[in-house]
């Protein structure tokens, strides 16, 4: 078997609008297309020996053992691997079970869908489970351990941590979207101008002032000590010399640590002796110069948690140990520690398993101790020198137990350290007392304090801290949202993107739109080529500028990665027609308008899906949608329209030479289609068209009015610059060109349409195929131009996508030669050439129209020729 693609999908996708996170896999069977399950002796048997805890899939049998059912009865390799990929990640503390297996429509090729939980593991998993079902074919002995460890370790270097994760997830309880900024923890919450910022738990509104006087222990004890605030006492030192007058000073036990340091790194507590404190200055020198030397404090480890200034919740954390029994090894009581269900590895579970280290060989040493001793019933052995939950340790929840004068005293440790977020740690016998009178201190104040202990402890009551974090940085319960309208379909989402982008602009939004030319922010070109992709959505939705996005979705972007957001304000689909029918596993125009749904059907339910009432395909979309639902067409009389405004539907209809917009009964005249540049004085049809669907977006938008709707329509002037490769004139002396994007036939007859409009007495077109079409797509090129033109000029693209020049020209010929054989007809291949052929030979006061494969390219050589011809 072989892989033959990966495609990673992030969000509302071809296969599932709610599941974002899935893996797509093509998998050739090869030979073994023609061997199901239940033709390979024993498969079963394996398999559930390997997997026995997927006697839980239930498959399409709806009951547990389901799946093994299926096995038994055969099914196709495709469908086990599929299963196989997601055990794998629910093994390795990943649980995940949405997939899907169909076919591809080529002989013994699949699709194999898979949900992942984090990105890496889920590829992992894709892989590994084609292995593991070949081992099972042949009967070969498999270890899932590796793959199980392996998938834990890329869990655990991949996924957000706890605290960062916890604030992503109370943010889309809010329905707050969120993007990850990079690999690690810094996490965008919100979009455009709304967004806020979070890295682990520092957050956009935290003052960088307030971060560098948390990592330097000495300023923050400074500045804690003349508020009168219980600190330990101690000093800075960079010697020897200088540790031994602070051993002299303050006397033994003693602390030692970094003065920079964080999470407990180059820390050694409870120091009795010259030789440990040597030790432990040279552990501490390893972070950094200045070393902080005090006076160990004894009592319990507290962290209280402050956010925004306000007292949240307390935690006792004890760092890991074992308790003796007299009868077992230290090694034996970590193990059995271990065995603990709630222990797992990394962040898996509410604790870590104890992992024995230098450090606690360290400790064990100073006792006298190894791993193998017995230490005596009772006796707390510590591991580690610090009470972090990430190397083992507990916490209790003691929030309900903390004194009124100690929650004044650690909201006022926050302010004068400038923390929004604080996690401020305490030394002290209890909480329960004033810590200013029972003998304990301040330790240290915590930037971006782990969150981990608060939300999942070892005893007590979780809190949901991330919550008041999010109140923080969305007051009023706001969701960082910015209006998106999403637009797809065949043919004219480029000019429909860029007229709703234009009338939003006129509105006075600060617009961030994709288009397949480029990302435009606020009318700059900040990204050129075929942005109709998630990476360019995603781009627009960063830029902290925008306060309204438009975004042209295509099909290609929706196939490879899904759509850049879960959610829109309004989606368009401005009609389905046969172009790329063959690529990507879409072999039908109906499979063509499952994948354009996928923009409606991500509409909030109080949003609206803008759809072409003409289009049956488009139409029918809306008997699955979730929102409200506005029409468009042509013909105001459409039956659809008429049913449709009858129960007080919004519409948008070409009437008596206006666009108007339909209110239930009311009629609401926007502006006559002579008044619209784009329109060219009515004859681009395909222009009032596309009109309709951008008028509808912006009318639903209450700060955007019927005026401000008109002077965008009455001032959006179709050039080069502002609707590249879209109806572009280039009147020379004595002839004229017109380039359009125009790429398949519905967009070609479009474009024939209104060219035969126009009053040039030779008309002249310049066509080309793309090779990565179906056959009978490049001959209706050829035939609808034959229809239409004097002349034919046949060019190929500068991509040929599979197909030799050759090829297409003859097909491009039969279709022509199937209208009009005597119609005159020359081969060039090459554009440029094409152009320059034109430019040399023209006929006088003829109009050349030219099919645009690249448009920028295009267009630079037919200003090249006018410069040429102007003398530049």
């Amino acid at each position: 078997m072989k892989i033959e693609e990966l495609k990673i999908l992030r969000g509302p996708n071809y296969w599932s609008i709610r599941r974002t996170k899935l893996i797509q896999m093509k998998l050739d069977l090869q030979e073994m297309e023609q061997r199901p399950t239940n033709t390979i002796d024993g498969f079963g048997d394996r398999l559930a020996a390997l997997f026995p805890s997927m006697y839980a899939h239930r498959c399409s049998v709806g009951e547990p053992g389901g799946f093994f059912k299926r096995v038994a009865e055969g099914t196709w390799m495709g469908h086990v691997i599929e299963h196989i990929a997601l055990e794998l990640q629910t093994l390795a503390g990943m649980n995940t079970g949405f997939g899907r297996t169909r076919g591809t429509g080529e002989p013994g090729k699949y699709f194999v869908v898979i949900s992942y939980l984090e990105e890496d593991a889920g590829i992992y998993a894709a892989k590994a489970a084609v292995k593991i079902a070949e081992a099972l074919t042949e009967g070969t002995a498999y270890d899932l351990s590796e793959d199980i460890q392996q998938l834990r370790e890329i869990r655990e270097d991949t996924r957000l941590g706890p605290s960062t994760g916890c604030i992503v997830e109370e943010a889309a309880k809010r329905g707050i979207p969120h993007l990850r900024l990079n690999k690690h923890s810094l996490v965008q919450l919100g979009y455009g101008v709304n967004q806020k910022r979070i890295r682990a738990t520092i957050a956009s509104t935290t003052g960088n002032i307030a971060v560098d006087i948390a990592c330097d222990k000495e300023e923050t004890k400074n500045l804690l000590g003349a508020a009168e605030i219980p600190v330990p006492r101690g000093t800075v030192v960079r010697t020897i010399a200088g540790l031994e007058e602070a051993v002299e000073k303050f006397g033994y036990p003693l602390v030692i640590k970094p003065i920079d340091g964080n999470h407990g790194k180059g820390n050694t507590t409870n120091i009795t002796t010259w030789e440990q404190a040597e030790k432990a200055f040279e552990s501490a020198k390893l972070y950094g110069r200045s070393v902080i030397v005090e006076k160990f404090i004894t009592g319990f480890d507290f962290r209280i948690l402050v956010i925004n200034y306000k007292f949240i919740c307390a935690a006792l954390r004890t760092p890991a140990s074992v308790v003796g029994d007299g009868v077992h090894t230290i090694q034996w009581l970590i193990d059995e520690t271990n065995k603990d269900p709630r222990r797992g590895y990394g962040h898996e579970k509410v604790l870590t398993q104890i992992t024995v280290d230098d450090s606690t060989m360290k400790m064990l040493d100073e006792k006298g101790y190894t791993l193998d001793t017995i230490p005596p019933t009772g006796e707390l052995v510590l591991l580690k020198t610090t009470a972090n939950l990430s190397t083992g340790g507990t916490s209790t929840d003691v929030t309900d137990e903390v004194h009124p004068e100690n929650i004044v005293m650690c909201e006022r440790i926050a302010k004068i350290i400038g923390l929004d977020i604080c996690g401020i740690d305490i030394m002290a016998q209890d909480l329960q007392t004033p810590v200013s009178s029972n003998g304990g201190a301040i330790l240290e104040v915590n930037a971006a304090p782990g969150f981990r202990m608060h939300i999942d402890p070892t005893e007590g009551l979780g809190r949901n801290v991330a919550e008041p974090v999010i109140d923080m940085l969305f007051p009023d319960r706001s969701n960082g949202r910015i209006p998106i309208i999403a637009i797809t379909g065949t043919n004219g989402k480029t000019t429909t993107t860029r007229l709703t982008a234009h009338i939003s602009k006129t509105a006075g939004k600060k617009v961030g739109y994709t288009t397949s030319d480029g990302v435009y922010i606020q009318n700059q070109l900040l990204m050129k080529g075929d942005c109709t992709g998630p990476i360019s959505a995603q781009f627009v939705l960063k830029d902290p500028t925008v306060d309204f996005a438009v975004l042209e979705c295509a099909r290609g972007g929706i196939l490879k990665n899904g759509l850049a957001f879960e959610h829109c304000d309004v989606g368009i689909v401005t009609n389905v027609a046969s172009d790329h029918i063959g690529l990507g596993g879409i072999n039908s125009v109906e499979q063509m308008a499952r994948v354009k749904a996928v923009v409606p059907e991500t509409v909030y339910p109080h949003g609206y899906a803008v759809l072409n009432a003409e289009d049956d395909l488009v139409y029918a979309m809306k008997k699955d949608l979730k929102c409200n639902v506005a029409l468009f067409s042509m013909d105001e009389n459409n039956p659809r329209i008429e049913e449709h405004c009858k129960k007080g539907g919004l519409a948008t209809v070409y009437e008596n030479g206006y666009i108007s917009i339909l209110k239930g009964t009311w009629k609401i005249r926007v502006c006559h289609v002579k008044d619209i540049p784009v329109t060219f004085e009515g004859k681009a049809v395909h222009n009032i068209a596309n009109c309709l669907p951008s008028v509808m977006a912006t009318y639903l938008f209450k700060s955007i009015t019927i005026e401000d709707i008109r002077t965008g329509l009455q001032t959006f002037i179709s050039s080069s610059i502002t609707t590249p490769g879209r109806l572009n004139f280039f009147h020379f002396k004595h002839f004229t060109f017109l380039a359009d994007f125009a790429h398949n036939p519905h967009g070609l007859k479009l474009l024939c349409q209104f060219v035969e409009q126009l009053d040039y007495p030779y008309k002249v077109g310049v066509i080309s195929g793309t090779g990565d079409r179906r056959d009978e797509d490049i001959r209706e090129l050829g035939s609808i131009s034959a229809a239409y033109f004097d002349e034919i000029i046949i060019r190929c693209d500068k991509n040929l996508r599979g197909r030799t020049a050759e090829e297409i020209i003859a097909l491009l010929q039969e279709g022509v030669n199937s209208v009009n054989p005597n119609i005159p007809q020359t081969v060039i291949a090459n554009e440029n050439l094409a152009l320059e052929h034109i430019y040399a030979n023209y006929k006088p006061g003829a109009l050349y129209t030219i099919m645009c494969d690249v448009v920028a390219g295009a267009l630079d050589k037919i200003k090249e020729l006018k410069d040429r011809e102007s003398g530049v």
